[in-house]
């Protein structure tokens, strides 16, 4: 019974100090930066790159006489197909990158093309054209012709991949990045630099002084950055457009995940010493922790290597879920692998944490 109600003090003593850190949160910069990036993420990944996923490729076509050929074009399937006026408005419209390509249909091409004849069709392309849309159009031009002509292509392409394995979209691939960064600075760095910032403070010694003992000052930190880390990353995924098909096994990968981050950003918070030393250690290690995650941007690298790096498995069950389409059934071992290592860091967690206390008594 004694235990039991020690138990509940002791869990109540934690959730007051969470909400304690979660309420003083706000008026720290790092924190409100760390809150705002998963909409800042979005908006540089749309600004920049235009999205994560190549857009469609654009053609504009210039068909004074209404020809057959121009309507073929205009109904390509993931082309989008804009109608210009003159052959000028569409040398304009290329050299300022608004479409990938442009055609003019020449007066009598329909005639001349049924008659056997070859007339000529130049399809002009942008200097900024992705590679694949240049591939689609001048694909689907050379369909256009066929159908105007009442033909069959004598051929279907497919395009194989050579290595083994469905290739992973760009969006896909930049899920571990997106997940990384935010695993990194809600789970990890809120938690340290919380604990650096009191014990510059002098503020947790008299947290100390209270009936709250060192263990549930950390899990306090700890709990909060599970927390923001599970939201951050989610709120990361909605705002890039990335869904699932297990939602509730996607907040256990979450929250697994969250609670090596944090326990590792605990550690690092005990370590350090001052703020310095925490950009130090954040920084010295960036490297390594990130390492993993580089391994997902290029897929032909060796997946060994990267099962190396402890974050390999906080990151892996994440990425399986997104881009195999894994439920959480599937995702026991490398979960059970980060639970284990998150167990682990409560070890020196606790010895250096003892030692911290001895230090500001």
């Amino acid at each position: 019974m004694k235990t039991a109600v020690s138990l509940s003090v002791s869990l109540r003593r934690i959730w007051f100090l969470f909400l304690k850190d979660l309420a003083l949160g706000p008026r720290s910069p790092l924190f409100l930066f760390v809150v705002a990036m998963p909409a800042l993420i979005a908006l540089v990944l749309h600004l920049v790159f235009g999205g994560l996923a190549a857009p469609s490729p654009r053609l504009a076509i210039v068909d004074p006489q209404g020809s057959a050929m121009a309507a073929s074009l205009a109904s390509l399937p993931g082309v989008r197909a804009t109608r210009l006026e003159s052959e000028e408005a569409l040398t304009r419209a290329l050299e300022a990158n608004d479409y990938d390509a442009g055609v003019v249909i020449p007066p009598g091409f329909d005639r001349e093309l049924r008659e056997g004849r070859r007339p000529v069709l130049n399809l002009r392309f942008s200097g900024e054209s992705y590679a694949v849309s240049r591939l689609v159009l001048a694909v689907g031009a050379i369909d256009g012709v066929r159908a105007v002509e009442g033909l069959e292509p004598p051929a279907r392409v497919e395009l194989v991949r050579a290595e083994p394995g469905a290739p992973a979209p760009l969006a896909t691939r930049f899920v571990p990045v997106i997940a990384f960064y935010a695993f990194i600075m809600a789970g990890l760095f809120v938690p340290a630099s919380l604990l650096v910032e009191e014990k510059e403070r002098r503020t947790i010694s008299a947290v100390l002084a209270s009936p709250a003992g060192i263990a549930e000052v950390l899990a306090a930190k700890a709990l909060l950055g599970v927390v923001l880390a599970f939201l951050l990353v989610l709120a990361s995924l909605v705002l890039n457009g990335v869904a699932v098909r297990d939602f509730p096994g996607l907040a256990v990968v979450l929250l697994v995940s969250g609670a090596f981050w944090a326990a590792l950003g605990a550690l690092i918070g005990v370590v350090a010493r001052s703020s310095e030393m925490l950009f130090a250690v954040v920084k010295g290690s960036g490297a390594f922790l990130f390492a993993p995650v580089a391994f997902y941007l290029f897929p032909d690298w060796p997946r060994w290597i990267a099962r190396l790096f402890p974050t390999y498995w906080a990151i892996d069950p994440l990425w399986r879920m997104v881009a195999e389409d894994a439920v959480l059934a599937e995702l026991l071992v490398p979960l059970s692998v980060t639970a284990l290592m998150a167990l682990a860091l409560t070890i020196p967690l606790a010895i250096l944490g003892k030692r911290m206390q001895r230090q500001l008594a």
